[in-house]
């Protein structure tokens, strides 16, 4: 038997890496489908989903619905208002790019939903493969392969399988950063537009641009600081930053409001009794902080503490856990980054969870040195991916249950 092991993994370290982190993908979504489908099983009559639920109920819901409503419909010239005159949720709020490849990818294939479960299905893979490649130069390239196996079968890993445009943005993000990472920055100008209209998010990719540049001009003496790298740096920083504008220009031209994005973004803050005066950077936090612990029976201004404790104890891990710092700057960098973008413009609620697939690199610091702790570490990603299942899709009948 310990022969038939020790060949086994042999024939296993001698497979491509493609071809393991294939396996390992493809383990990690029957994983996926088979607790879709217990989901399905137990989805009652106060589930959104009815108690004849499917697995293809799941692909085309929640947020899915508006992708769809994009491609068949696109967006509206006038924006929607609701009873007391405010802007109400609307098709605004959900980039083009995953909507209409869903409709494309999906005509031959006799659906949209059919489309975008292929998409994302394929996008998680590439992101696997674009994950393995940003980590093993820092980590080692078995501890990349189990940060890929946390990944595909995190809690968030139903994404890989729903209507969402998270995987195919996360693939993008992961080959962007692996590009700036090996100082190829040509490829940046594909891919920033593109990132730019499939989810929010861009903006936080501009500012670690810049935060980028200023540490490689620090560090010049170490690793030389080419000139052409320095317009590149400017030039891409640029772009990600008027790409990240334009969409709220092309939703003003369209509709003749100038602030339609926004009202339409704060219109989903609405319904939880907040965003009536407007958009305020960072106010969103404080005001769920509050919302929450009060909500949970205690006072508000502890929320206010456990915020300001949160931001203290994600800034000292980016800055000296030594497990975040073996990723490299750039890696921290970004993570930083979109945290600091995610304080800025975001209200936290139940879909919080969902916009932290950004942070997909930092599952490289969560790799035990250990082999039976990593695969305790698994076991914990199964049993989140299933408590986020269980809630967001058998359930999913009341507002903390929004993916």
């Amino acid at each position: 038997m310990a022969h038939g092991v020790l060949t086994a993994a042999r024939r296993w370290a001698r497979t491509p890496i493609a071809a393991r982190i294939a396996a390992i993908y493809v383990l990690a979504r029957l994983v996926t489908t088979a607790l879709l489908g217990l989901a399905a099983s137990l989805s009652g009559p106060a589930s959104r989903f009815g108690p004849e639920a499917g697995i293809d109920d799941f692909v085309v819901g929640w947020d899915a619905q508006w992708y769809w409503l994009v491609a068949v419909e696109g967006y509206p010239s006038e924006l929607p208002l609701t009873e007391a005159g405010t802007v109400a949720e609307n098709a605004w709020a959900f980039m083009p790019v995953y909507a209409y490849l869903a409709r494309i990818v999906g005509v031959p294939l006799g659906s949209w939903g059919a489309g975008a479960l292929v998409i994302s299905l394929a996008a998680g893979y590439a992101a696997c493969l674009a994950l393995h490649r940003l980590l093993r130069g820092r980590i080692g390239s078995a501890p990349a392969l189990w940060a890929v196996a946390f990944f595909a079968s995190g809690p968030l890993a139903a994404l890989f399988q729903v209507g969402y445009a998270e995987a195919l943005f996360v693939m993008m993000l992961l080959f962007a950063l692996d590009a700036v990472q090996r100082r190829r920055y040509g490829i940046l100008y594909a891919l920033i537009p593109i990132m730019a209209f499939t989810r929010p998010g861009i903006l936080a990719f501009a500012l670690f641009l810049g935060l980028h540049g200023i540490l490689r001009w620090v560090r010049r003496d170490r690793e030389p600081l080419r000139r052409v790298e320095v317009v590149h740096i400017l030039l891409l920083g640029a772009l990600a930053t008027v790409t990240g504008f334009a969409w709220q220009v092309i939703a003003g031209l369209v509709t003749g409001d100038a602030g339609s994005y926004l009202a339409t973004e704060l219109a989903w803050r609405r319904a939880w009794g907040m965003g009536e005066d407007g958009f305020v950077p960072f106010e969103g936090w404080i005001q769920a902080a509050q919302f929450w612990f009060s909500h949970w029976g205690m006072p508000g201004w502890w929320g206010l503490v456990a915020l300001v404790l949160l931001v203290a104890g994600a800034t000292a891990a980016l800055l000296f856990a030594p497990s975040v710092r073996r990723l490299g700057a750039d890696v921290r960098l970004w993570s930083a980054s979109y945290l600091l973008y995610l304080l800025a413009v975001f209200f936290p609620q139940s879909s919080t969870f969902r916009l932290l697939l950004p942070l997909t690199p930092l599952w490289g610091a969560v790799v035990p040195r250990r082999r039976a702790y990593r695969f305790a570490v698994l076991v914990l990603c199964i049993a989140g991916q299933w408590l986020w299942i269980y809630h967001v899709y058998a359930l999913g009948n009341t507002f903390w249950q929004v993916p």
